[in-house]
């Protein structure tokens, strides 16, 4: 309540439940006009109060200490930022996915390892007494048993074949399969001695250089040699035409200059790529082979077609040499134009320097023309 020299006047304003008091000084201020000063100053009241609500939400609050605690790492691999169905652990993702600095030691294994010191050990049971005091004893390096019969008389090439020069018998050097002998690529340097029974031999790929008469002496059951790309530049008389059974010889890619004698028991002969010229082959070398059949001299230094062919051929390989020139009777009968050769239908002469337009009398009897250069 205040006091003044003049009339009072109360006023009571309500703004949303709060109650104003407003007086009045002047003398003369009537009612309404008292009224009407309390309502303007009810409104700036509420305009300071909504002012001052606003500043108070818009301040950041109170921080109570650090009680929040802080977003782990985004780069820091953890169960829940772990993409685990495609997860593909590599050399080449290694470093991304595992970092070892993360990793400590937590165990100390050095005092588990066991700590035996020397002269700790039991003393060994009787039970191997026998066994240690055996294998103390000296014993002789045992004596190799010389390959002989009942009657004492060494037979050559047995079960397994003779001791070769690597001190072992053929079959731990090479391979032996029932009655075939595989040396492919075993650095031989001539033919091992073989198995009394062996009808195969496969040699192929190694450095032999000749064949001896004795290679095969004994070999009564042989049908198929094969020393395909060797260093063979001889061939001794008898190697080979003394072997009856001997039905294929694969001579292919050595250094012969002439050709080997051959048994009448050969079907098929491969002498491809090797320095065999005219001169080294016998006259007449092929007429007894009756049972000939494959007779292929190709990538040689043949001037002229070995004559005379025997009648049961069926293939000549001659290509790459150095044929000139054929006669009449080459292939067929000048004398019987009736004699046809239906066996003979593999014939190859290209890449020779001969016209074989310019015989056309030689190939009346064949079945097929050679093929070659016509022209």
């Amino acid at each position: 309540v205040l006091s003044s020299r003049k009339a009072k006047y109360t006023c009571f304003c309500g703004c949303r439940g709060s109650l104003f008091k407003v007086l009045q000084d002047k003398a003369g201020e009537t009612r309404a006009e008292s009224q009407h000063r309390c309502g303007m100053q009810s409104v700036a009241l509420l305009g300071v109060t909504t002012l001052a609500l606003v500043l108070a939400l818009a301040a950041p609050p109170i921080e109570e200490g650090k009680k929040k605690e802080e977003k782990p790492r985004a780069d820091i691999a953890t169960d829940d930022n772990l993409d685990l169905p495609n997860y593909d652990l590599s050399l080449d993702n290694y470093g991304e996915i595992i970092d070892p600095s993360l990793y400590e030691e937590l165990y100390d294994y050095s005092d588990l390892a066991p700590k035996i010191e020397v002269g700790t050990l039991a003393p060994p049971t009787q039970r191997l007494e026998g066994i240690v005091s055996t294998r103390a004893r000296p014993t002789k390096a045992p004596r190799r048993l010389p390959m002989t019969s009942p009657t004492t008389k060494p037979v050559g090439p047995g079960l397994l074949g003779s001791i070769t020069k690597q001190g072992l018998p053929t079959c731990l050097v090479c391979v032996c399969l029932s009655t075939s002998v595989y040396c492919d690529d075993a650095e031989l340097e001539q033919i091992p001695p073989l198995p009394l029974e062996t009808t195969y031999l496969y040699a192929r790929f190694n450095r032999i250089s000749r064949i001896r008469a004795s290679d095969f002496a004994r070999l009564k059951k042989l049908k198929r040699i094969d020393l395909t790309s060797n260093v063979i530049s001889w061939v001794d008389e008898d190697s080979f035409r003394l072997l009856s059974t001997l039905q294929e010889l694969t001579l292919a890619e050595n250094r012969l200059t002439a050709l080997p004698a051959l048994p009448s028991s050969i079907v098929r002969l491969d002498a491809r790529l090797n320095r065999i010229q005219s001169s080294g082959v016998r006259p007449e070398a092929f007429r007894e082979l009756k049972k000939l059949q494959f007779l292929h001299l190709s990538d040689n230094k043949l001037d002229y077609i070995p004559v005379p062919l025997p009648e049961g051929l069926r293939s000549l390989h001659l290509q790459n040499n150095n044929i000139q020139t054929m006669h009449k009777d080459t292939f067929c009968d000048g004398q019987d134009h009736s004699h046809i050769r239906w066996a003979l239908e593999d014939i190859r002469l290209d890449r020779n320097p001969i016209n074989l337009n310019l015989f056309p009398d030689s190939y009346f009897c064949l079945p097929r023309l050679p093929t070659g250069h016509f022209y």
